[in-house]
């Protein structure tokens, strides 16, 4: 039997399918939008435009017999929509908020987010911390132990990474993959999606096509 092509984030086709929306948050220009745009497809542009309100797309990714569809808002990171958040992240199973390794106040505004998560996100929300541009180690401002002692505190998982190497990107989403219930395949995760659920949908059809599908785009 021929091998189809193995791809960075997932190896086989698996069969039952389960949804789950994901919103990303983090101050501008930290990197969320390369992060995405690395993750869906592979790609990695050096002047990126700033984000207006939200952006959609969609990956999956493999796990043994199960594909994970990931429905993607990449939110903007600029102060004057930080009150549209919460239409965003209200009912997202998962989240990664986004910090720039070499600037602290990116930092100390990830923290804000992941304590307005668990304020107000739903109870069993997977929070991943990403500390973004790891590529410019020789500025870094923010040590690595001290974002992994804050994410051992708070329960999050936590990687560096850099959109522009692609250093951990498909790993971090990965790694959300791996701890999102996928037992209990009920709840919504879509565009329209606004109440607080705890499992993805298991989609044995389908009904809208990924962007980029899970072992071929």
């Amino acid at each position: 039997m021929a091998a189809r092509p193995s791809r960075p984030n997932g190896q086989q086709q698996a069969g039952k399918v389960c949804q789950f929306k994901l919103v990303l948050l983090g101050e501008s220009a930290v990197g969320k939008s390369s992060l995405v745009l690395r993750f869906v497809k592979g790609q990695f542009q050096e002047y990126q435009e700033s984000t207006i309100g939200a952006a959609f797309l969609t990956q999956s990714v493999c796990l043994d017999d199960t594909t994970v569809k990931f429905e993607i808002w990449d939110t903007a990171g600029q102060e004057r929509y930080h009150s549209l958040a919460p239409m965003y992240y209200r009912g997202a199973q998962a989240a990664i908020v986004v910090y720039d390794i070499t600037n602290t106040e990116t930092f100390g505004r990830a923290k804000t987010w992941v304590k307005e998560l668990q304020r107000q996100a739903s109870p069993n929300i997977v929070i991943a911390l990403a500390g973004n541009k790891a590529d410019l180690s020789a500025k870094r401002a923010v040590e690595y132990e001290e974002a992994q002692a804050y994410a051992d505190d708070n329960s999050l998982l936590f990687m560096e990474t850099s959109a522009k190497t692609a250093m951990n990107v498909n790993d971090l989403f990965l790694a959300i993959a791996k701890k999102l219930p996928k037992s209990e395949p009920q709840g919504g995760g879509g565009a329209a999606a606004g109440r607080s659920t705890r499992a993805g949908v298991d989609l044995s059809q389908p009904s809208q096509a990924s962007k980029s599908q899970c072992c071929g785009n």
